[in-house]
C-alpha cells in the first residue's frame, strides 16, 4: 500500500429506473477515476432508491446483474470500489442491505450486511420501517485492500459507536460508510457524526450519501464528505449530485495514532 492514496466519495439522487442510476453511478465512478482516485465509495441503495416494495421487487442475488458490473467497472477503473450497498435478495420475502467492495481486479473482496435496521418515527417529518422489508446482517466486515484496511457500514450503522469499535480493533484505518442519511435528521446529525466517528476510532472516513427528493415522503441531506483521522473535513459535495475527492495520507494515520494513543488505552468493561 503506498503511504498517500486518492479517494473519492460519490454523490447521487438516486431513484426507482434501475438503468439511469447505474448510468449516473457508471459517470461518477468514471469523472472520480480520471480525477486520479483509486478508492471510490458509492452511496447507500444507489442502484433503486424508492419504495419498499419497488426496492424489494429489485433485489439481486449477489453474484448478479450490478454486483458483476460493479466488478467490471473497478477492473476498468483499476481501483478499489466500495459499491454502496445494494438490496440483495434473501429468504422468506425480505432482503438484505449489501455493500460489496471490489479490488482493481474486479475481484469481489467483501461483502458486508447491514447491521442495524432503520426504524423511526419523527412526527411530521419521517416514518420509516426498514425491518418490516430487510434482514439484518451478522457480521463485521474489515478487509486489506490497495487503498488501507477498509471497514464498511451503512448509514443508520453511523449511530452505534459498538460497531465501530469493533472495525478499529479489526485493524481499520479507513471507514467506508454509504448512505442515504435524511434531510430531517442530516441537518442536525450528519457531519457530526462522520467527523465524531474519525476522532474516535483515528482513521478515514469516506461518507458517501444520497442526495435529495427520492419518494415524495423520502429525502436525504447529501453532503458527502472526506474526513481525517483528526477529524477534518478534506472534501466535501454539498447538495446535488457531484464527487468530492482527497487524498487519505497515512504516514499522517500513524502519526495522529502515535501523537494521541487513545486507541492503545482503550479498556474492555
Amino acid at each position: 500500500m503506498d503511504d498517500q492514496v486518492l479517494a473519492a466519495v460519490v454523490q447521487m439522487n438516486s431513484g426507482a429506473d434501475k438503468t439511469a442510476n447505474c448510468a449516473a453511478a457508471g459517470d461518477l465512478i468514471a469523472q472520480a477515476a480520471r480525477r486520479g482516485a483509486r478508492l471510490v465509495v458509492l452511496p447507500e441503495l444507489f442502484n433503486c432508491l424508492a419504495s419498499s416494495a419497488e426496492m424489494l421487487a429489485a433485489a439481486e442475488p449477489i453474484p448478479g446483474a450490478t454486483s458483476t458490473w460493479l466488478g467490471e467497472l473497478a477492473r476498468t477503473h483499476r481501483i478499489v470500489l466500495v459499491g454502496g450497498s445494494i438490496c440483495e435478495a434473501g429468504a422468506a420475502g425480505r432482503a438484505y442491505n449489501s455493500s460489496l467492495m471490489f479490488g482493481p481486479d474486479g475481484r469481489l473482496l467483501a461483502t458486508y450486511r447491514k447491521l442495524h435496521l432503520f426504524d423511526v418515527d419523527l412526527p411530521g417529518q419521517v416514518t420509516y420501517r426498514e425491518s418490516s422489508w430487510l434482514a439484518a446482517g451478522s457480521r463485521v466486515v474489515v478487509a486489506d485492500t490497495a487503498g488501507g484496511r477498509l471497514g464498511l457500514a451503512i448509514c443508520y450503522d453511523l449511530r452505534f459507536g459498538r460497531l465501530f469499535d469493533a472495525l478499529i480493533a479489526a485493524g481499520a484505518e479507513v471507514l467506508a460508510i454509504p448512505a442515504a442519511f435524511t434531510a430531517a435528521t442530516g441537518r442536525d446529525h450528519w457531519e457530526i457524526l462522520i467527523r465524531a466517528r474519525a476522532i474516535e476510532c483515528q482513521a478515514f472516513v469516506l461518507a458517501a450519501n444520497q442526495s435529495g427528493q427520492h419518494t415524495p415522503q423520502f429525502a436525504t441531506w447529501g453532503h458527502s464528505a472526506i474526513v481525517d483521522p483528526w477529524g477534518r473535513v478534506l472534501a466535501q459535495v454539498d447538495e446535488g449530485v457531484g464527487i468530492a475527492v482527497a487524498a487519505l495520507d497515512f504516514t499522517e494515520l500513524r502519526a495522529i495514532r502515535a501523537r494521541l494513543p487513545a486507541l492503545a488505552h482503550r479498556r474492555a468493561f
